[in-house]
C-alpha cells in the first residue's frame, strides 16, 4: 500500500552518529520531520540539537547513518545546496545575516533567483510582505543597514526571509531559539504563523529552551540528551515538568509567595531620576535587590542599563575597584572578542586582579577559569579552545561568569541567559539569590516572563519611560502585560 503524501517525511534520518576529535556529538539518532507538523526538538546545551540540525541543513555529513529526502535515499551526495533546493530552510540561533548591507540587499543574497533589472524592488517587496505577514506592525524599514537594527529587528528578518518564498518551495524550516530576542508580543506573533504555516502543510522543527512554546506550538517533541534521543511523544502527553525530567535535570520550584525584600534603612546604591516629573517614577536600587527591567522589547530598557553603567564611571575598562559590571544581550556585537580563547574572554575583567609586575598570573587565572567552568557548567575540556567553539548558550555562559567573577557589588544584565537550557537557568537563578543575600545588587533587563517573575522588584517600561513599579508579590505575567500595553496616560 502507498503512502499517503502527508505520512512521507520531508527529511528523515537513521542511526546518525557524528563524532568531532573525542567528542560524540550524536550516538545513533533517528529522526523525522512529516508535512503539516510542527516538532519541538529539546535538550540541554551539548545535548546534540546543533549537530542534528547541521546534518538535516546539510553543513555535515555524518559519520554514519542514512538520510531520505521525500522518502527517497540522499546519503553521500546531500548538500547545503541540495537542501535549499529541496525546500529546507533554517534560522540558526547565531545570526547569518551581513550587517553592511541592507534589508533588501540581504534578501537579495538568499533568494538568488532575485536577479536582472528591478530586483531591488522585488527582493524589497518580497521582505516587506513576508514581515508585515508574520510580524504585523513590525516597523522595520527595509532600506536600512542590518547594522542599525536592534538584535530583535535582526531575528525578525532573517525569520522572514527563511520563509520567504520565489523559485522554490518552502517545505521545512528549521527554528533555533527564533524567540531568545523577542519580546512576549514579537513572539506570540511568531509562534501563531508557526501555526498557520504547518496547517497550510508546512513542516516546522522548533528548537527553544522556552519549555511552555514548545508544548503550546509543537505537535511532537523529541527529546535530545548525550547525543541520543530519550523522549518522543505528542506535545499534549507532556508537561513542563514531565520535558525536565526526559532531558535530566531539576528544576527548582520558584517561591511564587515571596515578599518585596526589606530594604528600610538602607541608602540606594543606583538612582537615576525619570526625564521629567510627569513620568513620576524613579529608578532606584538598593543593597541585595535583583531589580527587573520588562516591558515589549526596544522601549528603552537596554538604553537605561547603558546609562546606569556610564553613570557609575563605567568605561568598559578593567579597574581594581570597578563599582560596576555588565553582561551583554548581543554577544556577537557587545560581548565575545571572538579571536581569543574561552578563558581569556572569562577572565578580562579580572586583569587588574591577576597582574603582578606588568605580567599576567596564568596559575591564578587557569583557577579562576576552571572555577567558574564547573560552576555554571560550561562545556568544554579545553579552555584554551577559541570562545566561538562553544555552543551559543555556552558563549552566554562565560559572559556571565566574566561578570560574576569581578568584586562589582552591582550586576547589570542585558537580557543574559538568551538561549541557555533551563536547568543551567534554574542554577543560576539560584546563584543570583545566594549573591543577592550578601548584598550584591542586580538589574536584569529580560524578555522572558519566567525570569523578570524571579526579581524583587520589576520597572514596566513603554515608550521609553518607566510607567509601572512592581513589588514583591505583585510580580506576576498578567501586571507586567497589563502595564506593558496600558493606554497612555492624558
Amino acid at each position: 500500500m502507498n503512502q499517503r503524501p502527508q505520512d512521507v517525511p520531508v527529511i528523515a534520518v537513521d542511526g546518525a552518529s557524528k563524532s568531532f576529535g573525542a567528542v560524540r556529538a550524536l550516538d545513533g539518532v533517528g529522526f523525522a520531520v512529516r508535512p503539516g507538523e510542527c516538532v519541538g526538538l529539546v535538550g540541554h546545551n551539548g545535548a546534540g540539537k546543533s549537530t542534528l540540525v547541521g546534518i538535516i541543513n546539510g553543513g555535515l555529513k555524518p559519520d554514519a547513518g542514512a538520510i531520505s529526502l521525500d522518502g527517497l535515499d540522499a546519503t553521500g551526495h546531500y548538500s547545503i545546496g541540495e537542501a535549499r533546493s529541496h525546500g529546507v530552510r533554517c534560522v540558526f540561533q547565531e545570526l547569518s545575516l551581513c550587517p553592511n548591507l541592507t534589508v533588501t540587499e540581504n534578501t537579495r543574497i538568499t533568494h538568488a533567483s532575485l536577479k536582472g533589472f528591478g530586483w531591488r524592488r522585488r527582493a524589497e517587496a518580497l521582505i516587506r510582505a513576508k514581515l508585515d505577514e508574520i510580524f504585523p506592525g513590525h516597523g522595520i524599514d527595509c532600506r536600512t543597514a542590518i547594522s542599525t537594527l536592534t538584535i530583535a529587528e535582526r531575528q525578525m528578518v532573517e525569520i522572514a526571509t527563511a520563509f520567504s518564498e520565489t523559485d522554490s518551495k518552502v517545505k521545512l524550516v528549521i527554528l533555533d531559539e527564533p524567540t531568545s530576542s523577542l519580546d512576549a508580543s514579537l513572539a506570540g506573533q511568531l509562534l501563531a504563523y508557526v501555526r498557520r504555516f504547518v496547517s497550510g502543510g508546512g513542516a516546522v522543527v522548533l528548537i527553544s529552551h522556552i519549555l511552555g512554546e514548545i508544548l503550546s506550538t509543537a505537535d511532537r517533541v523529541v527529546v535530545m540528551k548525550d547525543g541520543k534521543v530519550v523522549g518522543e511523544r505528542a506535545a499534549k502527553e507532556f508537561s513542563i515538568e514531565g520535558l525536565v525530567a526526559a532531558m535530566g535535570s531539576v528544576v527548582r520550584a520558584r517561591d511564587a509567595n515571596r515578599p518585596a525584600r526589606d530594604v528600610s534603612g538602607l541608602a540606594p546604591v543606583l538612582e537615576q531620576r525619570a526625564h521629567t516629573r510627569a513620568e513620576a517614577i524613579d529608578f532606584v536600587a538598593y543593597p541585595g535587590e535583583i531589580i527587573g527591567l520588562a516591558g515589549l522589547g526596544g522601549h528603552g530598557q537596554t538604553r537605561t542599563l547603558v546609562s546606569l553603567f556610564m553613570g557609575q564611571g563605567g568605561d568598559w575598562i578593567p579597574r581594581h575597584d570597578s563599582k560596576v559590571a555588565f553582561v551583554a544581550g548581543d554577544r556577537h556585537v557587545d560581548g565575545n572578542l571572538p579571536l581569543w580563547s574561552i578563558l581569556k574572554n572569562m577572565t578580562i575583567t579580572l586583569l587588574p586582579d591577576l597582574t603582578r609586575a606588568g605580567l599576567v598570573d596564568d596559575r591564578q587565572e587557569g583557577a579562576i577559569g576552571k572555577s567558574w567552568r564547573d560552576r555554571i557548567e560550561i562545556r568544554t575540556e579545553n579552555l584554551g579552545n577559541p570562545i566561538l567553539s562553544l555552543s551559543g548558550g555556552n558563549q552566554q555562559k562565560v559572559l556571565f561568569a566574566r561578570a560574576l567573577a569581578t568584586r562589582a557589588p552591582v550586576v547589570l544584565m542585558d537580557d543574559p541567559m538568551r538561549g541557555v537550557d533551563i536547568g543551567t537557568k534554574q542554577e543560576v537563578y539560584h546563584m543570583l539569590r545566594v549573591e543577592a543575600d550578601k548584598g550584591r545588587t542586580f538589574v536584569w533587563y529580560s524578555t522572558e516572563m519566567d525570569e523578570v517573575c524571579q526579581c524583587d522588584r520589576v520597572y514596566v517600561f513603554r515608550e521609553g519611560r518607566i510607567v509601572a513599579e512592581l513589588r514583591g508579590q505583585e510580580v506576576t505575567e498578567e501586571r507586567v502585560l497589563a502595564a506593558s500595553f496600558a493606554e497612555k496616560a492624558a
